[in-house]
């Protein structure tokens, strides 16, 4: 089965999820390594969610509270006979063991390997014949989890994701299997200029901390995870008191809150989890150079971010649309793409975590054009820190992220993935009536302000490829904005 390597989504505000999606992409493996279980028919049934046609953006979200204590963000709808459930625990992959990274990466990979009184082959068949996808995702905060479904499947679906959660096997062969497959993957992700930028990014902003580390782990830390390390994870963070769920769909409010104490109700009530420091990103400016010996230049740019409970966090998230967060509109993909044709495309975005934040972006030239795109970048990021956005440029941001909104919200599981992101983020439930307003508020004084905040420092710069012809050197820092 195919191994997704992307990050996935970060919903938190309408209509800029596939943008988060881009600016995360490029440090997939090192935030979170995904696995997803879709068999056959489950093609089809993802293409089948993604069809519901009404935008959701008006939706009725309520608060559930299973008979046995459960809570949930619930949308019922009918127009098409479909669940869609994600959930999550919080832990994620900063629970690893400091010298073992990968093992919730891995308890991922094989919680579907076979549960309950079902070997792998037999549990990933009865999913097959019932069009049911299931999937787990270790993400550096929380271990988040799919369900969809049709709803007369709906039984037997929630089923095998309580087996999954409360009897995964850990067979040695399935343990195997799937480690060779993930330090086959990690050795590709040594030769690819994308993941390596990534990696020395994290490096670079983090050091030591958990954000530091790769979630799926290293060539030399997936050989030494054991069954007992993976069964210590589950117990300490698959617990009900960190569980957030979020469910859309045909299901009635008494039935769903069966299905939850049916599915969740036999985990630990409470999880043991080791407490994560918050961290600063590192300050700029900082620049690294990786030699590898590939066609195109990976560059990927960044710095300190704006957490998400932040009280300027939007008018951050706006200014952010404007300088890389746009796609074709945004000024650096002008400046860089346009005007001087250095790159082919280029991204940026904002990125949060529980105990973090960064601003991150990428692009990709040649060799001896390297040097002249990080200056490009780096000049049109010092040109918004010192006069901010025009008037102009905040009115259209502004427009689009408001419009985005309907688009952002259109199937049962792109509102289920918001709902639980808004829990995540400890959003009120009423977040998306509340979010174009909120949008309306940025004054252009916030928005200069938050440029400021972002990017009057500079930026950490790693750039992987072939050395510029000039020197096989690494790339020199540059002066110390004073601003």
């Amino acid at each position: 089965m195919a191994r997704e390597e992307a990050l996935g989504h970060r919903l938190s505000d309408q209509g800029h999820h596939h943008r988060q999606a881009r600016g995360e992409a490029f440090v997939n493996q090192s935030f979170l390594c995904t696995r997803r279980t879709a068999l056959s028919l489950a093609g089809g049934l993802v293409v089948s969610l993604g069809a519901a046609a009404p935008s959701f953006a008006a939706a009725k979200i309520e608060h559930l509270v299973s008979p046995d204590g459960i809570e949930a963000w619930f949308v019922q709808d009918a127009t098409v006979p479909l669940i869609a459930m994600e959930y999550s625990f919080a832990g994620g992959a900063s629970q690893d063991p400091k010298d073992k990274p990968g093992v919730a990466n891995l308890v991922g990979d094989l919680l579907d390997e076979g549960s309950g009184n079902l070997d792998s082959k037999t549990f990933h068949e009865r999913l097959e014949c019932r069009a049911i996808e299931l999937s787990f995702n270790a993400g550096r905060d929380t271990f988040r989890g799919s369900l969809r479904m049709l709803r007369d499947n709906k039984d037997e679906a929630f089923d095998l994701l309580r087996m999954a959660l409360t009897s995964p096997h850990f067979d040695t062969a399935d343990v195997e299997r799937i480690r060779s497959q993930v330090i086959s993957g990690l050795r590709r992700r040594t030769t690819n200029p994308t993941a390596l930028a990534g990696r020395k990014f994290l490096e670079m902003a983090f050091g030591d901390h958990p954000y530091g580390r790769q979630t799926s782990g290293t060539l030399e830390s997936v050989p030494t995870i054991t069954v007992a390390d993976m069964k210590d994870y589950v117990g300490r963070v698959l617990a009900r008191d960190r569980l957030k769920v979020a469910v859309v769909g045909d299901v009635d409010p008494a039935t769903l809150g069966k299905l939850l104490d049916k599915t969740f109700g036999s985990l630990p009530a409470k999880a043991n989890l080791t407490p994560v420091a918050d961290v600063e990103a590192a300050a700029p400016p900082q620049r690294a150079f990786v030699p590898l010996d590939v066609p195109q230049t990976v560059i990927t740019f960044g710095g300190p971010g704006v957490k998400r409970s932040d009280p300027n966090f939007m008018a951050a998230y706006v200014v952010n649309h404007i300088l890389g967060g746009g796609g074709l509109s945004s000024r650096l993909y002008r400046e860089v793409r346009e005007k001087r044709g250095l790159a082919y495309s280029l991204f940026e975005s904002l990125l949060w975590m529980e105990h973090s934040a960064v601003f991150i972006g990428s692009t990709g030239t040649r060799a001896d054009r390297a040097g002249d795109t990080i200056d490009a970048i780096e000049k049109e990021v010092r040109r918004i820190a010192e006069e901010g956005p025009t008037q102009k440029e905040l009115d259209e941001a502004k427009s689009y992220l408001k419009g985005s909104q309907m688009l952002a919200l259109d199937t049962s599981s792109k509102l289920a993935q918001a709902l639980l992101q808004y829990q995540q983020d400890k959003l009120p439930i009423d977040y998306i009536e509340k979010h174009n307003a909120i949008v309306d508020a940025v004054t252009l004084d916030d928005a200069r302000q938050a440029a400021k905040r972002l990017w009057r420092q500079g930026l950490l710069t790693v750039a992987v490829g072939r050395a510029p012809q000039a020197a096989a050197q690494p790339l020199a820092a540059p002066a110390t904005n004073s601003n």
